[in-house]
Formats: structure tokens, sequence, C-alpha cells
């Protein structure tokens, strides 16, 4: 086991009632659950994604925390937000990185693995 670590899943939804495509505008919601599967308790501070939609347009965000906290983990506890995603194009990706702190000082980095946002029956 390592000394820092979390482990991150996610879980897309597209919402069909929150969009146009008409207009170019589709919307997702993601759902995370982060665990610290490490052996100190750590803080997550801030995030940093970076979308991409169909068109290859990119962008990046970065903000303090997630949904407005900043959880504080010890190992084996776990914490779960939904947030959400405008995408101009029917498929996207996001992926990204959270950067925490550990109570003994230690910085240290989360992959946010890649995951897909797609319209249902979009992608075969």
């Amino acid at each position: 086991m390592a000394k820092y670590q979390f482990s991150v899943s996610v879980q897309p939804q597209y919402l069909e009632d929150r969009s146009d495509p008409e207009e170019g505008r589709y919307l997702f919601a993601y759902t995370i659950r982060i665990v610290n599967t490490g052996e100190v308790a750590a803080r997550l501070h801030s995030r940093h994604w970076i979308i991409t939609d169909a068109n290859q347009h990119v962008e990046e965000v970065r903000g303090e925390g997630v949904v407005g906290e900043q959880p504080h983990l010890s190992p084996g506890e776990s914490f779960e937000y939904t947030s959400g995603c405008p995408l101009e194009t029917p498929v996207g990706t996001m992926r990204g990185t959270y950067h925490c702190r550990a109570d003994d000082g230690t910085p240290f980095d989360v992959a946010i693995p890649e995951f897909v946002l797609s319209v249902p029956r979009t992608l075969h």
C-alpha cells in the first residue's frame, strides 16, 4: 500500500432534460467517489480538469476543492460528490488531477482517470 494514495471512481450521466441538442448544448452530470487508500490522512485542496469535446476543443478548469469543499479523508474514508459539465458536442472526455496534502505536510497528486461523456446510443 502506498503511503499517499487516493482512488477515484466516476459515474457519468447524460442529463437529457437539461440539454438542447438543436442549440449544441449537452449537459452531463458525473458522480465521483474518492477513497483514501493510503496510510496517511490527507486533504484534497484543489482540482485541475481537462475537458475535451468531439471537435477536439479543450477547456482546462482549475479551482479550490470540489463542490465548495476540501474534504479531509483518513485512511479508508471516502467522499462522494456530483457535479456537472456542459459540452457543445454529444460526446467528450474529462480527465484531471486532484492536488492533496497529507497531514504530515507532504503534497501529492491524484490522477483522475479519463472518462467519457456521451449521449446514450451515440457511441457503438
